[in-house]
Formats: C-alpha cells, sequence, structure tokens
C-alpha cells in the first residue's frame, strides 16, 4: 500500500503528514521555529530554518509511520502565503529573511498606491485590495533594501517566490522554480482572468519578470525530489488547500480556518466575483485547464491571540487550556477583544488599528479576558459571513471549520449562536494538509476524481444555535462599538 506526504509549511511550525488511500492520517511530525520581530510591525522568518524544519519533519513523519520513500506515491505542499522569500539562484541562499504575511513595513509604499489612486486597476486585475499583506510590496523592499539585490535581479540572478516556490526549489535541488495559480494570486501582481503575471503591475511595482516562478497547475507533476525521487504532485496556499480538504468543490460551500489567522473562503466556481465589501476575490485552485475562484476573508490574528495570552501574558501552560479557564465563567462579564494587533483584516482592512480590550471593571478576571478572546475571534469571522453573503448574493447554510482553534467547544458554539446557522467539524482537522494530499494524489491518480474524495469527508460534530435574539443583538451592538475604538489607532506616515 501506498501513502501521500503532506507538507503543512505553516506560520509558527512545519508539519509533514502520512495520510492513507481513505484520507485517515497515518503519522504526522511537527516544529516550531523562530519568530523574528527586528522592529515594530516587522515580522521575519529564516528561510533556511523553514526548509531546515520542514524537511525534517518529512523524514520523521515518513520513519515514524515505519515507511520508507519508495512508499510514497506523492508529495503535495500547502504553505503560509504571502510571505516573502528572495534568494540568489546560484547558491540558493536567500538574501534577507523571509517577510512575513504579517509584516506591515510596506504599508506607507501601499498608501502612495491607495493614493495615486491605482485601487480600482489593481482589485481589477488581482481581485486584491491594495495592502502590505500580499507579496508584490515585500518583493519590492527587498529589492530597494538589500544592497545588490536589485542589480542582480535585473540580471537574472535572483528568484522570488512564496514559500511553496522555496520548498520545490529546495526539494528539486534548484531545478524548478514554480508556483500554482493559488499562490501567485496572492502576490499582487497575477492577472487572475489571464492566468498570468501582469507586466503592467511588474512594472508598478517595478519587479523584473526574471525573478518570478512558472506558474503551473495545482494538481499536476512538477518534478521529483531529490535523491529519493518522489513525484511532486499539488501545491496549493494553505487556505485554497483547507477548501480543497473540506470538500467544498461547489459553488456556495464555505470553510474557516482557525489558525493563527483566521481565514474564510467561498467557492464561487469558474466566475471570479468581484467583490464590494473588502473580500479578497481569489484564485481557489486550478485542475486540468478549469481555474476554479473563491471569494476570501482574512482576519489577521486568530488563534495567535491565544498564543499571546499563554507565552505574553502567561495566562496558561498549553493553548488548548483556554477553554477550561473561559467555561468558569457564564459569559464575557462585559469584556471585549479585538486582537488588531497586526491591523484588521477583511471586511475592515485598516492597517493602522491595534488590539484593544474593552468594558474592564474590577469584577473582571483572568477568564473573562480569556472567554472575550475566543468570542474576538468568533465576532471576526461572523463579519466576514455577512460581507461574504452580500458579495455572491449566495445564503450560508452550514460553515465547515478546521485549523487548531476549531477543538474548542466554546469557540465552536459561540460561532454558531452568532452565525444562526450549523458550524460543522470534521472527523480530519487537518484538512489544509489534507487538500494538498488531495491534489498531489489526484495528479498521480492515487484517487480517481473529486467524486471518490468527497465521499471521505466524515463529520465530527455540529454545532446549531441556541442563543436568543435579544442577546445576540445585544452582544453584537458592544462588539461593533469596541471595533470602532480599535480602528485608526496609528498614525498614518
Amino acid at each position: 500500500m501506498k501513502y501521500i506526504l503532506a507538507f503543512d509549511q505553516g506560520t509558527t511550525s512545519s508539519r509533514a503528514i502520512v495520510f492513507d488511500h481513505d484520507g485517515n492520517i497515518k503519522s504526522v511530525a511537527q516544529k516550531e521555529f523562530r519568530q523574528i520581530f527586528p522592529k515594530p510591525g516587522w515580522v521575519e522568518h529564516d528561510a533556511e530554518e523553514i526548509w531546515a524544519s520542514q524537511n525534517g519533519v518529512a523524514t520523521e513523519a515518513t520513519s515514524r509511520a515505519g515507511l520508507s520513500s519508495g512508499d510514497i506515491a506523492a508529495i503535495g505542499i500547502t504553505n503560509q502565503r504571502e510571505t516573502t522569500i528572495v534568494w540568489d539562484r546560484a547558491t540558493g541562499k536567500p538574501v534577507y529573511n523571509a517577510i512575513v504575511w504579517q509584516d506591515r513595513r510596506t504599508a506607507s509604499f501601499c498608501d502612495q498606491l491607495k493614493k495615486k489612486g491605482l485601487q480600482k486597476v489593481i482589485q481589477k486585475k488581482t481581485g486584491l485590495i491594495i495592502d502590505a499583506y500580499f507579496s508584490g510590496s515585500k518583493l519590492r523592499w527587498i529589492l530597494d533594501n538589500v544592497p545588490g539585490a536589485r542589480k542582480a535581479a535585473e540580471a537574472g540572478k535572483l528568484a522570488f517566490g512564496n514559500v511553496d516556490s522555496w520548498l520545490v526549489w529546495n526539494l528539486t535541488r534548484g531545478k524548478k522554480h514554480i508556483t500554482d495559480p493559488s499562490n501567485a494570486s496572492r502576490t499582487m501582481l497575477f492577472n487572475i482572468h489571464k492566468g498570468d503575471w501582469d507586466d503592467d503591475l511588474l512594472k508598478l511595482f517595478k519587479i523584473p519578470r526574471s525573478v518570478l516562478p512558472e506558474v503551473h497547475a495545482s494538481s499536476e507533476v512538477y518534478g521529483n525530489s531529490e535523491p529519493d525521487g518522489i513525484p511532486i504532485a499539488g501545491i496549493a496556499g494553505d487556505q485554497q488547500a483547507a477548501l480543497f480538504g473540506q470538500v467544498c468543490t461547489k459553488s456556495g460551500m464555505v470553510k474557516n480556518t482557525y489558525g493563527t489567522g483566521c481565514f474564510m473562503l467561498m467557492n464561487t466556481g469558474t466566475k471570479p466575483i468581484a467583490s464590494k465589501n473588502n473580500l479578497l476575490t481569489t484564485v481557489a485552485w486550478k485542475i486540468g485547464n478549469r481555474t476554479e475562484y473563491a471569494l476570501e476573508g482574512s482576519v489577521f490574528i486568530g488563534g495567535a491571540v491565544v498564543q499571546w495570552l499563554r507565552d505574553g501574558l502567561q495566562f496558561f501552560r498549553q493553548a488548548p487550556e483556554i477553554d477550561a479557564l473561559a467555561a468558569t465563567v457564564p459569559d464575557n462579564g462585559g469584556v471585549y477583544f479585538v486582537p488588531a494587533f497586526a491591523g484588521l483584516g477583511a471586511p475592515n482592512w485598516d492597517q493602522y488599528a491595534r488590539g484593544i480590550i474593552v468594558g474592564l471593571t474590577r469584577g473582571v478576571t483572568r477568564a473573562h479576558i480569556a472567554r472575550a478572546a475566543l468570542e474576538g475571534i468568533a465576532f471576526q469571522v461572523n463579519d466576514l459571513i455577512h460581507a461574504m453573503q452580500a458579495d455572491s448574493k449566495l445564503k450560508l447554510k452550514e460553515l465547515r471549520v478546521d485549523g487548531g482553534a476549531c477543538a474548542s467547544n466554546l469557540l465552536m458554539q459561540f460561532q454558531a449562536d452568532l452565525l444562526q446557522v450549523p458550524v460543522v467539524r470534521p472527523v480530519v482537522k487537518e484538512t489544509t494538509a489534507l487538500g494538498a494530499a488531495y491534489l498531489a494524489g489526484l495528479a498521480v491518480g492515487y484517487w480517481k476524481d473529486i467524486e471518490e474524495i468527497s465521499k471521505q469527508w466524515q463529520i465530527d460534530q455540529v454545532f446549531k444555535s441556541q442563543m436568543n435574539a435579544k442577546k445576540r443583538d445585544a452582544i453584537k451592538k458592544h462588539w461593533a462599538k469596541a471595533l470602532k475604538r480599535s480602528t485608526a489607532w496609528e498614525d498614518s506616515k
């Protein structure tokens, strides 16, 4: 029997998961890596540490399952998106640390683009809002600020990629410099209608085309890993991979991933829907010649608020302990927590917002703040759903959930109370890695088609709304007030 190996390269850790033919997990290995904060608002990773950790966990997961490379039918890759790496083609060495998607250093450059009235043209071509979140401005910053980088790039000596491209480059020992449309569509340099890099945008951002990876389908054999010769056969950005892993393959289906951030995607089929509510239009995946699109809303700080309570304020030792702590109080005690540590994502898009805890009284305890932190995640997701339904004209029937924080029953129940639709948690919660595995498996014939895959999806638990309308209206009103107070906290520079 053969297996699929999924690389799940995330913002705080690298994971490798071995899946069997039924979509069940055979083994998992995970390793956290350093988060580097050189200045306020700057977030970096060591790209070589990303590769070393990902390569290490792949070996570990394979050996834990008692397998050799010959037992692996294919490798699928899913990755933190927008995180920007530039490396030397000759040496394979990064010219600078990876600039992480959360990084805000290019906010003022993005403001300049907005002031020039470029929002509409960029949104029309890319489906994206102008924001420091995406790779394009980060790539420009590296070329402008690393000595000799721009000259080397123009001479064709440098390569750029999101994390997927970096992993494939290292897996193939420099033979393949590629990406897929789901990752390309997160750069602000890719025309999602034409399916290619956009010359006008490259000129605007001053990016030489030679640094960019070739764009391939999300499910095809790109090459083999060296030295063991395993086909690398699937690539998708983490959120699109989770959409595929949740088998949201029909128009109108929605999933939300509760990871470091929260990311909600709605499959909109083969037609990109332009958002009027500050959502993103993105490529979901490309299989064969068929490109499917999604509407996406991004919450920058989701599960990361739990990490902050654990590490920054030392409220508890392990992240899952937040549920028990929050459950010791019946409600939030009037406390509202807007975790805008890195600004606000959709639908607000305020890069100058900052985190805020309001409604504090002498009776407030750690438990109230912990509960307010979980509720703050759900409130942000609720705001996304309303924007998504307005754009798509489709009414949500259910929300499929995944990611680490979806293990919190308290959070899932509160989410269902706000949304008033069932929140459905699957048996296999590692849907991001599973999506990458499915894409790779389809390419090598491990699974026959999407129909076969869809039969594997199983429900673990369904959460239904239990809150009365009066209470729901009251807490939503307070959330709106708290949200307003967090906006425009920092002065634009």
